[in-house]
């Protein structure tokens, strides 16, 4: 039987990230290994911010991102926030809900350039790439 083209846009959702990702999908090993290396960088990121003030993308997010952009050769940081916007992966791997909001893409380069320039993303790359 053929079913419908019903197209209805659903009030709540109740999706698990988690339970929508192939359990061999190669980016759960590098989301492991991210992980152990964001958690070294802890006190990097506490002295590269503020205690007061408006809350920025957590720095955690922003490196994640910029692997998924280097992973899939995405060009911009503008396509990046839209393929954000609709792919439950990125979203899994980023750690962010179903229902939060892509950010804005200058926002993100904005606070891509402060992590570039603390060698943060330096020192990211480098806890990723060292033998386990």
């Amino acid at each position: 039987m053929r079913g419908g083209d019903e197209q209805t846009g659903e009030l709540f959702s109740y999706v698990d990230l988690e339970a929508r990702v192939r359990r061999d999908h190669p980016l759960r090993a590098i989301r492991l290994i991210v992980i152990e290396a964001l958690s070294a960088l802890e006190r990097e990121f506490a002295a590269l911010y503020s205690p007061i003030g408006r809350p920025s993308i957590p720095p955690e997010k922003l490196l994640r991102a910029m692997l998924l952009q280097a992973f899939y050769s995405i060009r911009s940081e503008r396509l990046l926030m839209e393929r954000l916007e609709y792919d439950l992966l990125f979203r899994w791997f980023l750690g962010i809900g179903v229902d939060d909001a892509a950010w804005d893409h200058s926002v993100f380069s904005k606070n891509r350039d402060r992590l570039l320039e603390g060698d943060i993303a330096a020192k990211f790359l480098a806890a990723v790439l060292s033998p386990r």
